[in-house]
């Protein structure tokens, strides 16, 4: 089975600086994998590499069959980003942010009001501008835009925070849903009680790099050190 995602040595950079100093990384559709480290360490970069939003310079990097040196944007409509900002119009409702962003991506709407049921924007909370909303009710307008995109990447930074504890059970009902569904998930936390338990590998990453790789508890049978497994460090 082809890698969701297969970086070989890829080096991203952010203005002059190699945000990702040479990543060695692959996730096979369905795996579940925490990305964790200290501040600076690249987790956010590698993440907005995946995305096609940072451009890697040097080494392999296919993402989803598309190969992001030659074509970093064709990846795009394909994956879904969750960053530290929700990255919502605050002029627009929770479902019209949803509905736009599923437009924009070229899907139909069909699906849009069973993601915003799902994430409890119902209501008046489905007609308020977005720039009215709190914190996690923002997040969980975003949250339902993957939802509705349903994207074979997902790509959480810091998932849940400004999530409530139903929001975050929530939260890791989708992830397992999204995985068992086929799609690849990567998530990039600080908050390592919250997102080991859901993975199928562990990442660590230092100055740019992957350091370590190690098994998960959600398939435990899977073993990345020994090859048994799809994530890996070269």
């Amino acid at each position: 089975m082809a890698s969701a995602v297969h970086l070989r040595s890829a080096v991203a950079l952010a203005g002059r600086f190699p945000a990702l100093s040479g990543v060695d990384l692959s996730v096979a559709p369905g795996e579940v994998v925490a990305v964790l480290g200290p501040n600076g360490a690249g987790k956010t970069s590698l993440l907005r590499a995946c995305a096609g939003l940072l451009p890697v310079t040097s080494g392999e990097a296919v993402v989803l069959g598309c190969d992001l040196r030659a074509d970093r944007a064709a990846v795009r409509r394909r994956v879904g980003l969750l960053g530290h900002d929700a990255s919502l119009y605050d002029e627009l409702t929770a479902g019209e942010n949803v509905r736009f962003a599923v437009r924009a991506a070229g899907m139909p709407a069909t699906r849009v009001d069973a993601a915003l049921d799902r994430l409890g924007l119902v209501g008046r909370l489905r007609r308020t501008p977005a720039g009215r909303l709190s914190a996690g009710q923002r997040r969980r307008a975003a949250l339902a835009v993957l939802v509705a995109r349903s994207p074979e990447l997902w790509l959480l930074d810091e998932p849940h925070a400004g999530l409530d504890a139903s929001a975050r059970s929530l939260l890791d009902g989708l992830v397992m849903e999204a995985a068992e569904a086929g799609a690849a998930v990567l998530l990039s936390s600080h908050e390592p009680n919250l997102t080991v338990p859901l993975a199928d590998h562990v990442v660590s990453m230092a100055g740019g790099r992957v350091t370590e790789v190690a098994r998960g508890p959600r398939r435990p049978v899977l073993s990345s050190v020994t090859g048994e497994g799809s994530a890996s460090v070269a």
